[in-house]
């Protein structure tokens, strides 16, 4: 039964309904006599015993045998646990992506907010051993997807990440101070947010700073990146004709993202291209790693059928047995 389970356990009760059936046989053998009466059995003394004497309870053990395997199937034995406990290294990391009308810029291909999404992507699946997060925000904000393992689930959400998906705006305090309540429990010792806007501050109820030094308060590093080009970029712009691009100016409020990366022990970093962006994220690489628990899902497999067809085996080979050879002639 090594590294064996059972899913029913409360069958093998079952198994106290054989000690009746044992004592009913052993009082029926000895309540088995002969109705002649001799005198003197020294005459059948020195008959020899056939093999079929010493084998004679053979038919009733190959059914008590066959019960228990079938008992035994019905507790559903299963080869391996369901979960299994892994401790290994990583660090939690919270992205906080700015989703305002203003990402749809095209100075980076195809444009800003794809552009921010794609390169985390990448990211995301080269760090197997990292807890990812996401907080997308605009004129508000909330948490996209809490702190996993699972990597595939956050770049399915990532993919899902549309400009307008809320309202409209720029609350980069906001975003930042719900990156940190993601964060605020973690037992990690690096614990960052990359927190990614092309605009200034302009809603929300928390100032950007204020959200920094809640961040720092929790030992939570934070990386800024000011996403734009320097001077115009390239903007969509809905007109009686349809959608034509035009020049539109880039503000980036870099001084408060200087002062929230300098405050939280972090770095600031103006991309204004997709290989700027992709420098930014290898800067993660070099950050300590912490240990964390990881629970892995590991499938199980059924064993039960086994149990099942030994035990019909057994029955069958008793029955064959008691209809032949230690066939009973009343």
């Amino acid at each position: 039964m090594n590294g064996i389970s059972f899913k029913n356990p409360e069958f093998f009760y079952l198994l106290l309904l054989l000690l009746p059936m044992i004592a009913w046989y052993i009082w029926k053998q000895k309540s088995l006599g002969a109705s002649i009466q001799f005198s003197s059995d020294m005459g059948f003394a020195r008959i020899p015993k056939s093999w079929k004497y010493y084998f004679r309870h053979s038919v009733f053990v190959l059914q008590i045998l066959s019960l228990s395997m079938l008992i035994v199937a019905l507790a559903r034995p299963q080869s391996s646990n369901s979960w299994s406990n892994v401790t290994t290294k990583g660090i939690d990391i919270v992205i906080a992506l700015d989703i305002s009308s203003s990402m749809m810029a095209m100075d980076f291909k195809p444009n800003r907010i794809e552009a921010a999404k794609d390169i985390a992507i990448q990211f995301i699946s080269g760090r197997a051993n990292d807890r990812f997060g996401l907080v997308i925000f605009s004129g508000e904000s909330f948490t996209q997807c809490p702190l996993t393992t699972d990597r595939a689930t956050v770049i399915n959400l990532f993919n899902g990440i549309e400009s307008g998906m809320i309202e409209d705006g720029t609350a980069i305090g906001n975003g930042l101070a719900t990156a940190v309540s993601r964060l605020k429990d973690s037992k990690a010792i690096s614990k960052v947010i990359i927190l990614l806007t092309d605009g200034e501050n302009n809603r929300g109820e928390i100032a950007p700073v204020t959200a920094a030094e809640l961040a720092k308060t929790f030992g939570i590093r934070v990386y800024t990146v000011g996403i734009g080009t320097i001077g115009m970029a390239p903007y969509p712009v809905q007109t009686p004709y349809g959608v034509q691009v035009q020049d539109m100016k880039v503000d980036i409020d870099e001084v408060t993202l200087q002062k929230i990366a300098t405050t939280t022990d972090g770095k600031y970093f103006r991309a204004t291209n997709n290989n700027k962006l992709a420098e930014i994220y290898q800067e993660i690489d070099k950050l300590e790693k912490s240990k964390i628990d990881v629970k892995e899902y590991s499938k199980k497999q059924e064993e039960y059928l086994n149990y099942a067809l030994v035990g019909g085996l057994v029955l069958m080979l008793g029955m064959f047995l008691k209809t032949t050879i230690f066939r009973n002639i009343p």
